[in-house]
């Protein structure tokens, strides 16, 4: 019998709640305890399974050949909003696939190093056959800012745990480390173009900020010291060009001028990182006389 509604039903912000120190007492330095699921815990039997002896040779174990952690893009988090997305597994048996389960996990060993933590909030996937041995099956996982990302360390790769589940029950297939996902920051930029309007061959001022969210006091903070691209696009033109790259001062603040020379807009871009996403201001219109 499954046992996985012990552990798998404690997801999302209950993670962390249920199974760690609060994170309203962590600090930078507090790694909290964190019960990493075992295929045991989450489908009942023990990973790698041999099949029952009454079984067909061809009945091993479950081969995952897939696994989609939300769409293949980072999860990117913000101050205050809980992120939801979606992860997916497929597999095949000779018997056919009746579960599965993907969890993320931050740290380099799962027995004692576990600092992060985001489980599915379904107790049993979804699973729908694409075959008579093989199904694709889906969950979900919620990130909490503050909560099951408590601190701003967490942010960038984590490994992603995957199972799959024989639909005889006859074995599973469970690593913790199947692959990698990357959990980021949000970042935003902004830009202001001045004086509008310009005489032509006169200085434009072009001012802004690149900052990102910080997952432990819910603010937005600037990201020092990391290059920006200033791009210009004529107004009777689609596509923006690279005029000049600049790095942010020590409090994301940006600033460089340029010479005025046709009407168009004038727009800051930044590549992103590890650990925080690339974001593009809208572009500032300014008109040249």
């Amino acid at each position: 019998m499954r046992i996985r509604a012990t552990v798998a039903a404690v997801s999302g912000a209950l993670a962390l709640s249920a199974l760690a120190v609060p994170a309203a007492q962590a600090d930078g330095n507090a790694v909290p305890n964190l019960h990493k699921p075992t295929a045991s815990d989450v489908f009942g039997i023990g990973a790698n399974k041999a099949p029952r002896a009454s079984a067909r040779a061809a009945e091993a174990l479950p081969v995952i050949s897939k696994v989609v952690v939300n769409g293949g893009k980072d999860i990117v988090v913000g101050t205050t909003a809980a992120k939801k997305f979606t992860v997916s597994v497929t597999a095949s048996h000779a018997s056919g696939v009746s579960d599965a389960y993907v969890d993320l996990w931050h740290g380099t060993n799962v027995d004692d190093d576990i600092d992060g933590l985001l489980m599915p909030n379904e107790d049993v996937a979804s699973c729908k056959n694409a075959s008579a041995t093989t199904a694709t099956c889906t969950l979900t996982i919620t990130a909490y800012p503050g909560d099951d990302l408590y601190k701003n360390a967490l942010a960038g790769t984590w490994h992603v745990s995957a199972g799959a589940l024989a639909a005889d029950e006859s074995a599973v297939a469970y690593t913790d480390f199947y692959s990698t996902a990357r959990v980021q920051r949000l970042s935003k930029v902004t830009v202001n173009a001045a004086p509008e309007p310009v005489k032509k061959g006169k200085t434009i001022t072009v001012t802004g900020k690149l900052s990102r969210a910080n997952w432990e006091d819910f603010a937005y903070h600037g990201y020092a010291g990391q290059p920006v691209k200033l791009q210009f696009r004529k107004k009777s033109s689609s596509t923006y060009s690279t005029v000049k790259t600049i790095k942010t001062s020590s409090t994301g603040a940006l600033k460089t001028t340029v010479k005025a020379s046709v009407d168009g807009y004038w727009r800051y871009s930044f590549a992103g990182t590890s650990t925080t996403p690339t974001v593009t201001a809208a572009g500032d219109f300014v008109d040249v006389k």
